[in-house]
């Protein structure tokens, strides 16, 4: 658990000290912790019974998750990732294979370049970045809105997971109308 003080500071605010952090920790660290995080994740229900699941690339620090991706492909499973609509400021899930050749998306995100999508009601699983979140699950993402809106509209029985490092986790974030949690979250 991070020991930032949240009271009385803003989204934004929040959103530079955890960059910070992010881009502060080694990539020694970022890699040892990820692996415990990827251990967790493998062992959670969601991901065992999960057949279609969307990851996130990582960028600027986040948790990786190349690791988790190449696992879950050897179980079986169908793996997604979000493509970045920015004209209707959306996200959909975009097939990624084995093969698939990666090219930056918008806000430095990789993308595969086919356009094999799913409807998202058809995800088992998703697994959310964000650079902060509480242990209610409500998350700070880097405030464009595209996973808000996103997981707005999944299926009830789609669950989400958010992976953090431990000092990602804060004891409480401000949230406001359009702020949608993630059913779990796991850090190391």
């Amino acid at each position: 658990m991070c020991r930032i003080d949240t009271a009385g500071l803003t989204k934004r605010q929040l959103r530079n000290i955890l960059l910070g952090k992010l881009r502060k920790q080694t990539e020694q660290q970022r890699e040892f912790k990820s692996r415990l995080i990827e251990k967790k994740l493998l062992e959670q229900e969601e991901f065992i019974k999960a057949e279609k699941i969307m990851f996130y690339l990582a960028i600027d620090g986040e948790v990786k998750t190349e690791s988790m991706i190449d696992k879950a492909r050897s179980l079986g499973k169908q793996i997604y990732v979000p493509l970045c609509d920015r004209e209707d400021k959306t996200l959909k899930p975009c097939v990624l294979e084995e093969d698939s050749v990666l090219r930056e998306g918008p806000y430095h995100t990789l993308e595969p370049q086919g356009m094999s999508n799913l409807a998202v009601e058809e995800l088992d699983l998703i697994i959310v970045p964000a650079l902060a979140f509480d242990r209610s699950g409500n998350r700070l993402g880097r405030g464009k809105g595209y996973y808000d809106r996103f997981l707005r509209g999944i299926s009830p029985h789609t669950h989400s997971i958010g992976l953090a490092f431990d000092f990602q986790v804060l004891p409480a974030l401000p949230v406001e109308q359009n702020d949608m949690p993630v059913d779990k979250v796991i850090s190391a």
